[in-house]
């Protein structure tokens, strides 16, 4: 095991291997990070502990942003979350979520969440708005297949990225509201948005943002916790697009995005729970779009892993061209 996988845990090679074998047990007889898990929907022994503790991965909640010529130590090739509220545009580097996960926000006077797990590859972002209460979201230390359990500081509720919803708590099988956000390299953001504002290192905690504590992970089929392998077509660490619409869902390969692109870019129409949709991809950027073909409103789309899509939507739509 690469220590690179190991961003705030100081172990050796062998002595990490000691504590994963034990983070992998079935956990009834441990305390989870002090959540109370009673009325959880999900079996409780398939929530591991990830390391840290609750908190141990610290959420931004006072992000302070810079101009882009200021941001002169991201790379052309380094990728953001890019998100646009009104007439402000955002970026947030992966090489800061990667250390934190969560930055809590408002942009264009609307509450947001930009949310990151790298064990997935997900980047995602939600309303913080439930119940008419703003809330704010930090890292619970716990993962569900994989994937980082959020939750919420004024109820305790814990909440699922990828499943979009809160599996335990006062707001128990509330969904998250998925907000559409880009994943893009930062040298074509800040092409398109000379005048936006990038998320500054200066976080108010001390972490390496120019080392990709991850590195090496993707090139690895395995994965570091157990999660179900409903389906095989793909493998584990293959990018995918997922889609989203009532309960339905596809699986759109960016390997088939670009065999099918023209002049780097393609467009690909598609059906979804009976609506219509356009996908647009940009092969050098990355950067997905995704457009109600009805209604002219952009939805979200993630990029995420094979492993972890399947393993939250079994029944997914496979597009192939």
């Amino acid at each position: 095991m690469n220590r690179s996988f190991l961003p705030f845990i100081g172990l050796s090679q062998s002595g990490f291997l000691l504590l994963l074998f034990l983070l992998v047990l079935p956990e009834g007889s441990r305390a989870r990070n002090g959540f109370n898990l009673t009325k959880a929907i999900i079996p409780i022994d398939e929530i591991f502990q990830g390391g840290p503790p609750r908190d141990g991965i610290p959420s931004i909640d006072a992000p302070a942003f810079e101009k882009v010529d200021e941001a002169d130590w991201l790379k052309d090739e380094d990728l953001i979350v890019a998100v646009e509220v009104g007439d402000e545009q955002r970026a947030y580097p992966l090489r800061i979520l990667v250390w934190h996960e969560i930055v809590n926000d408002t942009v264009g006077g609307t509450p947001l969440a930009i949310t990151y797990c790298p064990l997935c590859g997900t980047a995602m972002t939600f309303s913080r708005v439930y119940d008419g209460k703003t809330l704010t979201f930090g890292v619970s230390g716990l993962l569900y297949q994989s994937d980082v359990l959020m939750y919420d500081r004024e109820t305790e509720s814990l909440w699922s990225q990828l499943a979009m919803k809160s599996l335990s708590g006062k707001f128990v099988e509330e969904e998250l509201k998925w907000i559409p956000s880009r994943l893009q390299t930062w040298k074509s953001w800040k092409a398109e948005h000379p005048r936006g504002k990038v998320l500054s290192r200066k976080t108010g905690f001390q972490r390496d943002y120019d080392r990709m504590p991850y590195e090496g992970y993707e090139d690895r089929p395995e994965t570091i916790f157990p999660v179900p392998e409903h389906r095989k077509e793909l493998g584990n660490k293959e990018w995918i697009l997922g889609v989203r619409h009532g309960d339905a869902s596809i699986a759109l390969p960016e390997k088939s995005l670009t065999s099918v692109a023209e002049n780097g870019s393609s467009e690909v129409e598609i059906e979804v729970g009976g609506k219509g949709l356009l996908i647009q991809y940009k092969v050098d950027s990355r950067a997905a779009k995704v457009t109600d073909r009805a209604t002219g409103n952009e939805l979200p789309v993630v990029h995420v892993y094979w492993f972890a899509w399947q393993a939250f939507y079994p029944d997914t739509t496979l597009w192939q061209p």
